[in-house]
């Protein structure tokens, strides 16, 4: 006996075949999703842990700008202390000066010779004065060039006058350089000799 299917079996295949098509869609579309959750979620964190690394690095770079300007001004006021150190241990070795130098003027200064004016221009000393003769002028300058705390000293003028008396006077001015110690002989000078046993 012939058995005929009267059952729609086609509809039946292709409605199931459509089932299973939504279901793998299906779970493609939330496979699909879980993937794009993920990879966004780790970009998104890889983002911002490069976000917060780049602002670790701004903040540094300000801090390190801050730090810059102050070493900046910690050089000048290095500087101005520099300068001032080098001001008092000028005036330091300068304060004995006029007196060394006046001193030593009235050691060189030969008979016949008699000073007017001294001024200080600078390293230099200015003396103008009188003498007798050219002679005692010559030797004036002789002693200065040997002097311990001067040097160079150059006869600028030079001038033949009659005095009250009616003799014959010598006006002259004279310049002539000073010496400039450095703070190692001044340190030098002012430490005692050791003590011989």
């Amino acid at each position: 006996m012939i058995k005929v299917n009267l059952l729609p079996h086609r509809q039946i295949k292709r409605a199931e075949r459509q089932r299973e098509f939504s279901l793998m869609a299906t779970l493609v579309a939330i496979a699909s999703a879980a993937i794009l959750f993920v990879s966004w979620s780790y970009i998104h964190n890889k983002i911002q842990a490069q976000q917060a690394r780049n602002q670790r690095l701004q903040d540094e770079m300000v801090r390190l700008d801050k730090e810059i300007v102050i070493i900046g001004s910690l050089k000048e006021q290095i500087q101005h202390v520099l300068e001032r150190k080098q001001i008092v241990e000028g005036l330091q070795s300068d304060r004995n000066q006029a007196v060394q130098i006046l001193d030593e003027l009235a050691r060189q200064l030969p008979e016949g010779v008699f000073l007017k004016s001294i001024k200080q221009l600078a390293d230099e000393i200015e003396l103008k004065g009188v003498a007798d003769t050219n002679a005692r002028i010559a030797t004036l300058v002789h002693n200065l060039s040997t002097a311990a705390i001067m040097h160079n000293p150059n006869l600028v003028e030079i001038k033949a006058n009659q005095n009250a008396l009616g003799n014959k006077e010598y006006e002259f001015v004279l310049r002539v350089s000073l010496k400039r110690e450095t703070a190692a002989e001044d340190a030098s000078k002012q430490k005692p000799a050791p003590a011989k046993g």
